[in-house]
């Protein structure tokens, strides 16, 4: 599911990578990448609202950093390496949407990215 955006996603996430490095905070990584997207016709939304509910209610709005193409989530991470905390928020996004699609990427140490699909 959406495997070529997700590969185009990938390549702009490595272009940022080589040219910026390691050591910026996330938001830098953030602009960058949204700009590398802008760059090669990807449509892009930042710091998108979504509502959070239990049990059908409203609890709350929470902020994903990127939405791609109205299609994939995408997590932004400045750690040193990736974590569980880093996918079970992923997925926790992917839970709480209609996306089925998320990448998480993480500009650490090492340029790393894990692609979910996630079907209820």
């Amino acid at each position: 599911m959406y495997k070529e955006l997700s590969e185009k996603i990938i390549g702009a996430f490595y272009a940022v990578y080589d040219e910026m490095g390691y050591g910026f905070l996330e938001k830098v990584y953030e602009l960058a990448l949204l700009k590398e997207l802008e760059l090669r016709n990807i449509p892009a939304e930042n710091q998108v609202t979504i509502k959070i509910n239990y049990k059908n209610e409203y609890l709350c709005d929470y902020v994903l950093d990127t939405i791609v193409d109205r299609k994939i989530i995408l997590e932004l991470k400045a750690a040193e390496s990736l974590a569980n905390i880093h996918t079970a928020q992923l997925l926790n996004y992917l839970k709480a949407t209609d996306f089925k699609v998320g990448l998480l990427l993480n500009f650490g140490l090492k340029p790393e990215f894990k692609r979910f699909v996630f079907t209820k």
